[in-house]
């Protein structure tokens, strides 16, 4: 692993907060030339710290307000199921996210959907065609009470 100076911190935590900066605005925010900033924004994307660039969009303007956490349990797992439903679940849109958890459960989903309608026909006609799915528990947003997408630096 790579040892980041504070600059290289500094990069970060501001890119979490705008990564629409250009080069001399980010510059600016961090007390160098645009030049020093540049090759240490390419370095740090070379090396995977900066993974890519998004915009945050707003799912309740977009028709996508049903957030639901849908806990998954297999019938069995091993490396052979798990990947096969790991590679089935990121073809499946409405699954933002994916993760392989302990516990009761083997996986975590987070789900987007316009409406309850839509979430049950993505467990029908989608979670519900997996063979080695065994149970689900599905757990629905009522708010948001905080949603970071950075990482504390």
């Amino acid at each position: 692993m790579d040892i980041l100076d504070q600059t290289d911190l500094q990069i970060l935590r501001t890119l979490q907060k705008n990564a629409k900066l250009t080069t001399k605005e980010l510059a600016d925010a961090v007390h160098l030339t645009p030049t020093p900033v540049f090759e240490r924004l390419k370095r740090l994307e070379k090396k995977g710290y900066i993974r890519k660039y998004i915009a945050v969009l707003d799912a309740e303007k977009l028709g996508q307000g049903l957030l639901v956490f849908c806990k998954v349990k297999l019938k069995q797992i091993n490396h052979e199921i798990a990947g096969a439903f790991s590679r089935r679940v990121q073809r499946i849109p409405e699954v933002t996210e994916c993760y392989n958890i302990s516990g009761n459960y083997d996986y975590l989903l987070k789900v987007r959907a316009t409406d309850m309608k839509q979430y049950q026909e993505f467990v029908l006609n989608k979670l519900g065609t997996i063979e080695s799915l065994d149970s689900l528990e599905s757990i629905f947003v009522m708010s948001e009470v905080k949603h970071d997408y950075g990482i504390n630096l």
